[in-house]
């Protein structure tokens, strides 16, 4: 686009509908931009044109494609070349419907580049489930004893989610800052981790047998320092956005829209769609610039 702010990808009708409810891979999407743009890009984003949410398909995906971080719960692998990549695309980011950059889960599925990788085992695989991660993946801030094994836990003043908490209602947690290279060791907090928990009768409620604490020294101990290390991290993110179109261009008003929702989730300032973007998340650490410019062109 002329904007500069994301291509688009025209495809028939079957091609299309066959990515908008996951048949076919996200790599031959990126396979398909990266013969035509540099491989400089550390995240791709696809997003399909859908007005309303397709049924039976997931809010978001995210897809890995590398991992070089350690000490984050995962080992390190590199799949970058079935994904047209020479080694610099990390992660492929799907969500069926343009507004869902501002509404949630967006986000969410960046978080998933770096956790929950497994640097705690929760009951519900990639995100924090009943523990006191509270973020972007679930869990809660602070929990509250209602007697007889029963809890409530509270993230940003009310209940929580398993697997997220209210799309970009909410900022990132401790230790998905400290996971994302952005806060020192020695600014993790302890994380609580309920033992065999099972839902309770109200939202955020919960009955467990046992409620056991992790210390900042023992999460590292289990995982490993993080390399790079906070004086070394990522600070600076590029992201090439594509949005996929049935058989014709997108329509003027639907460029616009994507424009001016991208444009407010990547800049550095408050944003007025929505609770958080992604500077904001990061508590105004980290950035990810979505700009296709010439030298993005082969």
């Amino acid at each position: 686009d002329k904007s500069g702010e994301f291509v688009t990808y025209v495809l028939p009708e079957s091609d299309y509908r066959g990515y908008i409810f996951r048949e076919n891979s996200v790599s031959g999407i990126s396979k398909e931009v990266l013969k035509y743009l540099n491989d400089d890009f550390d995240m791709i984003v696809v997003l399909g044109s859908e007005t309303n949410h397709p049924e039976g398909v997931p809010a978001g995906v995210n897809t890995p494609v590398r991992n070089q971080v350690e000490g984050i719960g995962s080992s390190l692998f590199n799949s970058s070349s079935a994904f047209g990549s020479e080694g610099e695309l990390n992660c492929i980011i799907y969500m069926p419907r343009i507004s869902s950059i501002n509404n949630g889960p967006f986000l969410h599925e960046i978080t998933h580049m770096w956790a929950n990788r497994g640097f705690i085992t929760t009951n519900t695989g990639g995100h924090w489930g009943y523990s006191s991660a509270g973020g972007q993946l679930g869990g809660f801030d602070t929990i509250e004893d209602l007697g007889s094994n029963t809890y409530q836990g509270i993230t940003a003043g009310r209940g929580f989610g398993t697997f997220a908490n209210g799309g970009n209602r909410i900022p990132y947690s401790n230790v998905e800052l400290y996971l994302m290279g952005l806060i020192p060791e020695n600014e993790l907090e302890s994380i609580q981790m309920v033992i065999n928990p099972a839902p309770g009768s109200a939202f955020g409620q919960f009955t467990a047998n046992e409620i056991k604490t992790f210390t900042p020294a023992e999460l590292i101990e289990m995982n490993g320092k993080r390399v790079p290390s906070y004086e070394n991290s990522q600070r600076e993110y590029k992201i090439l956005t594509v949005i996929l179109s049935s058989e014709t261009e997108l329509e003027e008003s639907e460029k616009e829209d994507a424009i001016t929702r991208l444009q407010d989730f990547f800049k550095q300032g408050e944003p007025s769609r929505s609770s958080n973007n992604f500077w904001t998340a990061t508590r105004e650490k980290a950035i990810i610039i979505n700009k296709i410019d010439a030298s993005s062109i082969k």
